[in-house]
């Protein structure tokens, strides 16, 4: 039995009363109200024991759980979430098993629910997505089989400074190499960074990138001063499709990590931002959890490169291949005429394969083009699409 869809607690004191008086039977007044006598009595002798506090609904929740959170445990729960925003209860448990294995620490979910009671959880939109891909990581099997470099959009410090940070990171471990912001981005600026990068991890296979300055340019092979000074460091550049940042997606993400941990908002001076950054920087990679590592940390699974830069950049060496050497304005002499190939390549060896459609141009692993013959004539070479493949010219 219930009580009546009106007000619960006046229609216990109605029947309160209604006992009190004596004008009818115990049994009759239970089937007036429409409850049981055992509900009756219940009513009765809590208003007898607590008057009319008594009438009110109490919690059905049982008193004690023994799979609730410790009051010290879920202190420091909160206090991981507080120092650290934008980490979820996945990386919060695995942070705290790393700090004290020994701790039995709650599940995810549970945690998940302490941060929502705690008002802590910002809930998102759910959107479609398309389904994921890491076919653009395939050869990815180690440490340092591919860098990935960028610039995080810029954006201005209180001061009114603006801030572009470069950001070089190891796509198998996540380790983020370099978190620096520079003045400008050019070969000039960009340059010493990857040096220094270089001279400290060792030199990786691959450096990739997107199709901007400097990085790439337009010329053939898409190369630019400082894509030839990868080369002749020993690292083979290599770009993504242009529109498809989704091809360097891990560097992308952790761009947005970097935007929630370190500039949202910007610091007051361009001095407090830069050791924002660095503060960042190791906490990514020595503190934060990462999923897609087991919850290990960045630190955890990278390594210095075994192959070791000396600082010297090598022109590439081509064996018993033809060799033309670029002239100051971006030329090569072939039978007598000049062809133009790319400024980038100025002062350094170009390789020539002879083929059916004529000379094929190579700048080391790099494809540049195909100096094609008609009617006695030189075609220079265009631009190539992504890296290695060979381009040949249109008839």
């Amino acid at each position: 039995m219930a009580w009546k869809e009106t007000c619960a607690v006046s229609e216990r004191m109605e029947f309160v009363v209604a006992v009190r008086k004596g004008e009818e039977a115990f049994a009759m007044i239970c089937r007036r109200f429409g409850v049981s006598r055992r509900i009756g009595y219940k009513w009765l002798t809590r208003f007898e024991t607590e008057g009319p506090a008594g009438l009110e609904d109490r919690s059905r929740a049982p008193r004690h759980h023994p799979q609730s959170i410790a009051g010290d445990i879920a202190e420091r729960c909160l206090a991981v979430r507080r120092a650290h925003p934008t980490w979820g209860p996945l990386k919060v448990r695995a942070y705290l098993e790393r700090a004290a294995p020994k701790t039995d620490w709650p599940a995810a979910s549970t945690i998940g629910e302490l941060f929502d009671r705690e008002g802590l959880t910002v809930k998102r939109r759910l959107r479609r997505r398309g389904p994921l891909s890491s076919a653009p990581f395939a050869d990815c099997q180690e440490a340092n089989d591919i860098w990935c470099i960028d610039f995080k959009g810029w954006f201005l410090t209180g001061d009114g400074k603006r801030c572009e940070p470069l950001t070089i990171t190891d796509a198998y471990s996540r380790y983020l190499l370099r978190c620096q912001a520079l003045p400008r981005t050019d070969t000039e600026h960009v340059w010493p960074v990857l040096d220094a990068a270089f001279r400290e991890f060792g030199l990786p296979h691959y450096l990739r990138s997107d199709n901007g300055s400097p990085f790439a340019s337009v010329g053939a092979g898409g190369l630019s001063r400082m894509s030839v000074n990868l080369i002749k460091a020993g690292v083979i550049p290599e770009r993504i499709t242009p529109g498809k940042p989704q091809q360097n997606g891990r560097h992308e993400r952790m761009h947005l990590t970097l935007l929630q941990d370190a500039a949202s908002p910007p610091a007051r001076s361009l001095r407090e931002q830069i050791k924002q950054l660095r503060q960042f920087q190791h906490t990514y990679n020595h503190e934060r959890p990462h999923e897609s590592l087991d919850n290990a940390t960045p630190a955890d699974r990278y390594k210095a490169s075994p192959r070791r830069f000396d600082g010297i950049l090598r022109s590439p060496e081509y064996g018993d291949q033809d060799i033309r050497w670029v002239r100051r304005n971006g030329e090569i002499k072939l039978d007598g005429k000049f062809v133009y190939i790319s400024a980038a390549l100025s002062g350094e060896p170009v390789g020539l394969v002879a083929s059916e459609d004529g000379q094929t141009v190579t700048y080391g692993p790099v494809t540049l083009g195909t100096i094609a013959y008609r009617a006695d004539q030189l075609r220079t070479p265009k631009r190539c699409g992504p890296w290695g493949q060979r381009c040949a010219l249109p008839p």
